[in-house]
């Protein structure tokens, strides 16, 4: 189950739970929201999860062009074997059961009616999100917000997801202001390359290791200079080493005694 937070040894699945455990840890993203925003705030996770989760299941695990093609292998990839065989199909099916079990009933009976209003639904709740969005950054003004981040996790998997299948995917990049709202969230918050390593991250190890070689050379520099003041200086035949004086009994001297040769 994703998403999946794990503190140390606790682990928890599932938005709602991981989110009650943050706010248990001071951290809550909704410290500065009015009773009115805190309603609309579960009125639109609730149309999220009414709305646009049954298409979005449809979309990754349903359609069989995107899910052969894009999700079970890219699940499988991540799943040791021999489970990478049996999950992923077992997860389809209860994508499939949980959107037959919702949208299923009366007058919907055929699984292409159901299809139908799902995406139609889905379409609609993008729309709503949209004019809720405006032109602002995040749903409640300059800072992120729970709305922001269920949002998310919603919309980024549509956006960015490469599927052959695109009808969910084309609807959202006609909404521009919600396309820019996951470009700014990726952009802040997850700003990881291929390589793993995040751009700011990228550069200063590169700074870094431009600064270690400046000083290598330095210090190369600096020997070469000491070898060449010091063929150059007069040369005295090497002193014989010095010997420690033992005291009775095999043991050293006194401090004072010990260096004398």
């Amino acid at each position: 189950d994703v998403p999946v937070l794990i503190s140390e040894d606790i682990v928890i699945s599932q938005p709602a739970k991981i989110l009650n455990f943050l706010r248990k840890q001071k951290y809550n993203a909704d410290y500065e929201l009015s009773a009115k925003q805190g309603a609309d705030t579960l009125a639109y996770i609730a149309l999220l999860e009414e709305k646009l989760l049954p298409a979005l299941l449809h979309t990754f695990w349903v359609e069989a062009e995107n899910y052969c093609s894009v999700t079970k292998p890219w699940f499988a990839s991540r799943i040791p074997f021999p489970l990478s065989l049996y999950l992923p199909g077992k997860m389809s099916r209860e994508a499939l059961n949980r959107i037959l079990l919702t949208r299923g009933g009366p007058p919907l009976y055929s699984l292409t009616e159901v299809e139908a209003q799902i995406y139609r639904d889905a379409k609609e709740c993008l729309n709503l999100l949209s004019k809720r969005l405006g032109t602002s950054q995040f749903f409640f003004g300059d800072t992120p917000t729970t709305l922001d981040a269920f949002a998310f996790g919603f919309l980024a998997p549509i956006y960015k997801v490469c599927f052959p299948r695109v009808q969910l995917q084309e609807h959202l990049k006609q909404l521009p202001n919600l396309c820019r709202f996951c470009d700014d969230v990726l952009t802040c918050y997850f700003r990881l390359t291929v390589s793993g390593h995040s751009p700011a991250g990228q550069d200063t190890a590169d700074a870094n290791l431009q600064k270690l070689t400046q000083l290598v050379n330095k210090e190369s520099n600096l020997i070469e200079k000491m070898d060449d003041n010091l063929r150059k200086s007069p040369q005295h035949p090497p002193r014989k080493l010095t010997t420690l004086k033992l005291a009775a009994g095999g043991e050293e001297s006194s401090p004072l005694n010990r260096l004398s040769p």
